[in-house]
């Protein structure tokens, strides 16, 4: 890793992008935050830089691939991309597998294709330094039938298979792949809040939460070690 190496955290939120943000900052990355609004940018570069790390911040509705895809490009241009961490998650509504049609399942795979742009605007100059990481952040429902998830059970396991794939397919190329496969709540996290605040709605989650720091240190391990394609964290099982 060079002195102006960025770690790029795509989607990051106030529970495991920030918790990305933080971990690898402070193993000596230069961090680029990419999230849909700019509103809590402020409080995150604060957060940040009060621990030393160097950071900035993008507005990008992912979405918008062309606007992520020049994003990426303006960071690159200011130092390496050493990790390009992917991990927003879907925002639609999942829709019962049983009243799914094709153009429905279709629309779910707007939450991959960014994934994808992402991995072929950073790859090439990872391989061609011969370093550099790529991790995704996946759910539990690629793994593990999960019927209430609906057609969004699909792009996820598709996202998996393209991260472990790509592990395979960088194997001796001094690049990285893996993805850690989520299955909790996780704490601090925008769906934690609202899910926390109504118990009476969806009942206790005593038990299905996950820690996001410790989350990140598994990442970080993932990176130096590079001895496995993907992690997957089960608070449901038990």
């Amino acid at each position: 890793m060079s002195s102006t190496s960025t770690a790029v955290i795509v989607g990051v939120g106030p529970g495991l992008g920030m918790s990305m943000a933080r971990r690898f900052g402070s193993e000596g990355f230069r961090v680029a935050l990419i999230s849909r609004s700019e509103a809590r940018h402020e409080g995150y570069l604060k957060d940040l830089a009060t621990q030393g790390i160097d950071a900035s911040a993008h507005a990008v509705d992912i979405t918008d691939r062309a606007r992520l895809r020049s994003v990426l490009a303006e960071i690159a241009d200011d130092g390496d991309i050493e990790l390009a961490y992917y991990g927003p998650g879907p925002t639609q509504q999942p829709i019962p597998l049983t009243e799914t049609d094709a153009t429905t399942a279709q629309s779910a795979f707007d939450w991959v294709w960014p994934a994808i742009d992402m991995v072929h605007d950073v790859l090439p100059a990872m391989r061609t330094r011969g370093t550099g990481a790529l991790l995704f952040a996946g759910g539990l429902s690629s793994v593990r039938p999960m019927p209430m998830l609906g057609h969004l059970a699909l792009p996820s396991a598709a996202l998996r298979n393209y991260a472990v794939t790509l592990n395979s397919a960088l194997a001796d190329s001094g690049v990285y792949a893996a993805t850690l496969t989520i299955g909790g709540l996780i704490e601090r996290g925008d769906i934690h809040t609202v899910v926390t605040a109504d118990p009476a709605r969806f009942g206790s989650m005593a038990g299905h939460t996950l820690n996001p720091d410790a989350l990140a240190a598994t990442a970080w391990d993932m990176y130096r070690t590079r001895d496995r394609a993907e992690e997957v964290f089960d608070a449901f099982s038990g």
